[in-house]
């Protein structure tokens, strides 16, 4: 009888082990969501100065550049030219997210862009919630995603160019 309970007890633990190893200790895309190194990047969906809807996610395949900026940020418009000579150098997508809650009015962002003669995708983030997604607070912070969504370098304070190339070429 001894046996038999020795038997059962092992039993029920193996048993315990697989299913607790299979279920519990999954781990799931969403598990791995964040803002660090090697977090997947925080979904989100905004609409462009030019009207259009983005999602993050449908970039996946692509490598993203999220950049956080306003139009009064001094250091934003110092990498502003820089940002778009390494738009047009490389095959990085790169979604500008202005800060709207901050901004005077639309008009302004408006006028930058076209003061700075900007072709990538500008969204706007008019109630702040992909700002505070991100915890945003010092502008610019940038963000550079690999081709799967992974965060592979963020930065607080302005790039130029040749820093931009660094982390473009080490997503390659």
């Amino acid at each position: 009888m001894k046996k038999w309970i020795i038997s059962a007890v092992l039993l029920a633990m193996v048993v315990w082990a697989v299913i607790d190893m299979v279920t519990d200790n999954k781990v799931t895309e969403a598990d791995n969501i964040g803002l660090e190194i090697g977090n997947i990047a925080p979904d989100f969906e905004l609409e462009t100065l030019d009207g259009e809807t983005v999602k993050l996610s449908d970039y996946r395949g692509e490598p993203v550049m999220l950049n956080f900026w306003a139009t009064w940020c001094p250091p934003c418009r110092s990498e502003m030219p820089d940002m778009q000579r390494f738009y047009q150098d490389t095959d990085m997508n790169i979604l500008a997210i202005n800060l709207t809650d901050t901004e005077a009015n639309v008009e302004d962002v408006n006028q930058f862009v076209e003061e700075y003669d900007l072709t990538f995708t500008i969204p706007l983030d008019q109630g702040n919630i992909v700002g505070n997604r991100y915890q945003i607070r010092p502008i610019p912070t940038t963000y550079m995603l690999d081709s799967n969504g992974i965060i592979q370098f963020n930065v607080f304070g302005p790039l130029n160019y040749d820093q931009m190339m660094l982390e473009y070429n080490k997503l390659q």
